[in-house]
């Protein structure tokens, strides 16, 4: 049987095979910085506030674009801009025609898989709510890139 996210592009996948695409990590939903003298994207271990950072599943999903302003949905419109996302995310990896990570929910069943193996946000982050988002830059941090 063949996978539908390797006999079809991205466009021409249906809601439902879209949103199967994601994994779960949480890592989408950490806060970055744009270096301003390189223009290098840096991940960082803070967590939007409403990323529940045990379950790495935002809060209020259905909600999330009306109560966090720059929240960003991962769309066909913003192909061009998916550099933002994680070296491991799905909508990345197919773009740049690659293989999903063997840990991936679609391959295992499961999201066991990527929280044992530490590919997620689970136990490695904290909450905007709780530092001085002047202070942002001393929480870059390099695993969520990867």
């Amino acid at each position: 049987m063949s996978n539908f996210w390797e006999e079809k592009t991205l466009s021409q996948m249906n809601s439902t095979e879209w949103e199967s695409l994601c994994d779960g990590c949480g890592k989408c939903c950490l806060n970055k910085i744009i270096d301003d003298d390189t223009e290098e994207l840096h991940f960082t271990n803070v967590a939007c506030h409403l990323l529940h950072t045990k379950t790495c599943q935002c809060r209020k999903y259905d909600q999330r674009f009306k109560i966090v302003k720059d929240c960003v949905k991962v769309s066909l419109d913003d192909i061009d801009q998916f550099h933002w996302l994680p070296g491991s995310c799905a909508y990345r990896l197919l773009v740049e025609e690659k293989p999903l990570p063997v840990w991936h929910p679609l391959l295992t069943g499961s999201k066991s898989a990527m929280h044992k193996g530490g590919f997620s946000i689970r136990g490695k982050t904290i909450s905007e709510t709780a530092i001085d988002p002047d202070n942002l830059e001393d929480y870059i941090a390099i695993w969520p890139a990867e």
